[in-house]
């Protein structure tokens, strides 16, 4: 054997010879980020980049090749992505200059064949003592993810903690995932904010995976362990097409003609009794696909993805345990970024409505309900992807022009016998429009709401105006979403030519 292959074979075998770097990572609960790599991707299938790359920091001192990153390509579910694992035995995985430029190459190849992009994240934030390099290729990854943004679907894991810079990359991703106790996210950490507040906070309450997704709504899943965060970014892998130019994957395995014949049970017609809208999705849609987006924030309503007679479409539901289902901030802010990532990478949508309106309230009105509520219509405005909607029982006001019309471009409204299409609903429009006649007769109030309720609280004014094309049984549900999609999914509409639009942040 010559002397340089030897040398090249010592090199090769030193990039993973760190036994107290990987000891260390274990004894925290985490995986290193090579082992990472292993689980996520298919067996033999990845390809590293930019292996030997090392800093060129005079003031940092030691070396190492990769610079706390590693980068390449390899295969999920046998469909090529690209994917870059922060290494944070390495200088807390800290992103300097050479760190930055290979993640960059990475997005760029990803960019250029049309593959998704996957980050494992573990960093402290930029490199000290690479200074302005260490933030300027910083900006060239978060241009690189707006740029990316809606061409083909970019998912981060956080593996450890993210601070500073590092932060910003996954918050302009599609979904960011995260592992409870190990994962971490913050601008800044618990004793700069000590030394700027006196405040006291500690990691977890600072930015556990719990509060990012429950109450900041920065993450979309949470995961008892690594190995259950990469299972879960694999299943979101298989509802996601490769980019925005495909169709999502399809897999069938259930019987097109099956009738939801619990479905009337589940939904009961007074109006006023609660019920769980999930049960109404696993009784309709493909048995066992439906994929939950962001399930303990907002959860008023449902958001996710499932399989119809083996076609993905993502679901939007109000959710009648949680105030009733109504439209809140938080809501509208989760229900208008899902419809968009839809509408990008051709995903239809089927809206299970059930709502009485946007939730009243000093506190929303101040904090700007008008603001987020507008995020919906734009989004269902703009999306050019089919759009069905199910009344199960209420649609009012605001509410039923943001899920519902068809005046806004909902191709398909279908209503079962008992769904309540109005303004309001019949109390509260009584005491608007009859407030003379029951100032002077209280006991007509009664009789009022009554005649309200059989005039206009039904699916047929709506279906005599041409607002609901279908009444149907509950039995038939899933197969008339069925028949409409396989109407819809050759869709095709022109929009105005502009660099984008101005949706309401």
């Amino acid at each position: 054997m010559g002397g340089k292959l030897k040398e090249f074979l010592e090199k090769r075998k030193e990039l993973d010879n760190d036994k107290p770097a990987a000891e260390l990572q274990h004894k925290k609960g985490k995986l290193t980020a090579k082992e990472r790599l292993n689980y996520l991707l298919d067996p033999g299938s990845f390809v590293e980049l930019d292996a030997f790359a090392e800093h060129q920091s005079q003031q940092l001192g030691k070396k190492k090749p990769r610079d706390g990153v590693i980068t390449g390509y390899g295969m999920i579910g046998k469909k090529p992505v690209y994917v870059y694992a922060q290494d944070f035995s390495f200088v807390g995985g800290s992103m300097g200059e050479m760190h930055n430029r290979k993640i960059a190459n990475v997005m760029e190849l990803a960019l250029k064949t049309g593959c998704p992009c996957i980050g494992l994240l573990d960093s402290g934030g930029a490199r000290i003592q690479e200074g302005i390099s260490a933030l300027d290729t910083g900006g060239r990854i978060f241009q690189l993810n707006t740029t990316m943004s809606g061409i083909v679907p970019q998912i981060s894991a956080i593996m450890g903690p993210c601070a500073g810079i590092a932060v910003y990359s996954p918050a302009l991703t599609d979904f960011i995932l995260m592992v409870k106790k190990t994962s971490y996210m913050f601008i800044t950490g618990p004793e700069v904010i000590k030394t700027v507040t006196n405040e006291s906070i500690d990691f977890e309450k600072l930015g556990g995976s719990s509060i990012h997704n429950e109450k900041s709504g920065v993450a979309h899943f949470a995961a008892d362990s690594e190995k259950d965060c990469l299972d879960m970014l694999k299943i979101l892998l298989s509802y996601l097409p490769q980019n925005n130019l495909e169709s999502p994957p399809y897999y069938a395995n259930d019987a097109a003609d099956r009738e939801t014949k619990k479905l009337e049970s589940i939904v009961p017609e007074d109006p006023k009794k609660a019920y769980d809208m999930k049960d109404v999705i696993i009784e309709v849609f493909d048995k066992k696909s439906f994929f939950e987006i962001q399930a303990a924030y907002a959860s008023n309503i449902i958001a996710g993805f499932a399989r119809l007679n083996g076609n993905v479409v993502g679901i939007v539901a109000n959710q009648p345990k949680v105030l009733a289902g109504c439209l809140d901030i938080n809501s509208s802010d989760k229900m208008a970024r899902f419809v968009r990532f839809c509408d990008c990478f051709n995903i239809p949508l089927i809206n299970l409505v059930d709502v009485t309106g946007y939730l009243p309230g000093t506190e929303q009105e101040h904090n700007g309900i008008i603001r987020h509520g507008a995020k919906v219509l734009f989004a269902y405005s703009e999306a050019a992807v089919p759009k069905i909607s199910l009344v199960l029982r209420k649609a009012y006001g605001g509410a039923y022009i943001a899920m519902v019309s068809k005046d806004m471009g909902f191709d398909k409204v279908i209503a079962l016998p008992f769904a309540e299409i109005a303004v309001m609903g019949a109390e509260q429009a009584v005491s608007i429009i009859n407030r003379e006649e029951m100032s002077k007769n209280t006991k007509a109030k009664a009789d009022l709401v009554n005649e309200y309720t059989k005039k206009y609280l039904n699916p047929y004014a709506a279906a005599e105006l041409g607002k609901v094309d279908m009444i149907i049984e509950p039995k038939d549900a899933r197969i008339s979403l069925i028949k409409c999609l396989d109407m819809l999914l050759s869709k095709r509409e022109k929009r105005p030519s502009k660099k984008h639009g101005n949706i309401p942040l």
